[in-house]
């Protein structure tokens, strides 16, 4: 039987090590001088990326589950596992990805289907509903989902973004 208190702590967990997952790929980043190499290419991919499943997010936190959530989560995320492939393409010739980074981009890439299928299993089966119904998650899941994002995925990828603006060749 499942314990609902701790089907939030593991989601939590799981949360939070994707998100140290991108920081880290963005530390592995900066080891492997994306500036000189792949430069504003791969990093506005990556920006994408963000942007993508920040609106996933968004939109998780402010509908109820429902069948039409799902789809438009389920089109984001699949729009990034596009982008994330055409960054690895862009990147790929242009500087090394290491083991490590390839472990972790195994993290980056599973995460958002996992919590796909999270939101799909959240789902109520048994109402049927027309469109997505607004229903604003409470503040403290707001700050948990939004205050590591920001200070782990975006500020690091706004970062990665300058020093390869400031390196672009004029």
């Amino acid at each position: 039987m499942s314990n609902p208190a701790m089907d939030v702590t593991v989601w939590h967990g799981l949360y939070l090590l994707w998100l140290t997952a991108g920081a880290m790929d963005f530390r592995l980043h900066r080891a492997s001088n994306i500036e000189s190499t792949s430069g504003l290419e791969e990093s506005r991919l990556h920006l994408v990326q963000i942007a993508l499943l920040g609106l996933a997010t968004l939109l998780w936190l402010c509908f109820r589950a429902s069948h039409a959530l799902f789809l438009i989560l389920l089109a984001l995320v699949c729009l990034h596992a596009i982008t994330g492939y055409w960054d690895t393409r862009v990147a790929y010739p242009k500087r090394a990805i290491r083991p490590l980074e390839q472990h972790v981009h195994s993290i980056l890439d599973l995460a958002p289907w996992i919590a796909i299928g999270a939101v799909y299993w959240s789902m109520p089966d048994t109402h049927v509903e027309t469109g997505p119904a607004l229903e604003p998650a409470p503040i403290t899941l707001w700050l948990f989902a939004i205050v590591p994002a920001l200070l782990l995925a975006v500020v690091p990828a706004l970062v990665e973004f300058r020093r390869c603006l400031v390196c672009r060749p004029h």
